[in-house]
């Protein structure tokens, strides 16, 4: 498949393209960018930096990808911007290089869908599978799960985590670390389960009790919240998606958590 490259393109020398990469109207591409297999930029696109857009990816108008990080420290650096393959990025979406005081590069997963004004920071890691809404945004160092969808205009914090398969509201201001298959409410609090994500992945009637079980002993059982975390690690060691949340709370350390609204 031969490479498509508009009149009114313009592509540094030292860019590499791979087969079927289609470069629209308009697009301003670095000479130390990377295209694979069958990537379309439809037009205006700017594609900065070390930036590498994995197979198949489609980037709509005025997405800016790999241009420098929004931090103060950052004095221009080569750091890295990786995507995955089979993404959807539309328009205005921006998605920026890492920091070396950071992890040197921002990572995006495959097969995500980025709509119209969604922001990642420097240094995020991104998973597979990810939905960011209209304008939602994730800040510097942090880190989105597998199969997370984030609303249309919430808001990760830096440095924030959110757990595989998470759900976060619209608008939501979101501070502290989401467990794994948790649901985040319009206001930024822990609100139950993503129960619809866990049977669209296939959970069992069986396994989604028992999550449920794991969440009210982990936010409303009685004692110490590191008390109540070790005897659900106990209880249901040999449950993968309870122990998803375990670990995601024990690697955390002293990161706060999203937790429910106090009653």
């Amino acid at each position: 498949m031969a490479v498509s490259i508009h009149p009114t393109a313009i592509v540094d020398k030292g860019a590499e393209l791979a087969d079927g990469v289609e470069i629209g109207p308009f697009c301003v591409v670095s000479g130390k960018a990377r295209l694979d297999v069958g990537v379309r930029l439809v037009s205006h696109v700017s594609v900065a930096g070390s930036t590498t857009i994995g197979p198949r990816t489609q980037v709509f108008p005025f997405a800016a990808l790999g241009h420098p990080p929004q931090d103060t420290k950052y004095k221009g650096e080569d750091t890295k911007l990786i995507i995955g393959a089979d993404n959807l990025i539309r328009e205005s979406a921006t998605f920026h290089l890492g920091t070396v005081q950071g992890r040197g590069e921002t990572v995006i997963g495959s097969r995500g869908f980025f709509m119209n004004g969604a922001h990642i920071g420097h240094d995020n890691i991104v998973g597979n599978n990810v939905i960011y809404a209209t304008h939602a945004v994730s800040g510097g160092l942090a880190t989105i799960n597998d199969f997370v969808i984030l609303g249309g205009n919430s808001a990760i914090h830096q440095l924030g985590r959110i757990g595989v398969g998470g759900f976060i509201g619209g608008c939501a201001p979101v501070v502290g670390d989401v467990i794994p298959f948790g649901m985040v409410d319009h206001h930024g609090h822990l609100n139950g389960l993503n129960i619809v994500g866990l049977k669209r992945r296939g959970a069992t009637r069986e396994t989604i009790h028992m999550l449920r079980a794991v969440y009210r002993e982990l936010f409303y059982g009685e004692g110490f919240f590191e008390d109540r975390l070790e005897m659900v690690a106990e209880r249901y060691a040999a449950v993968p998606e309870v122990m998803h949340i375990v670990d995601f709370i024990r690697v955390g350390e002293k990161r706060p958590l999203c937790t429910p609204r106090a009653s």
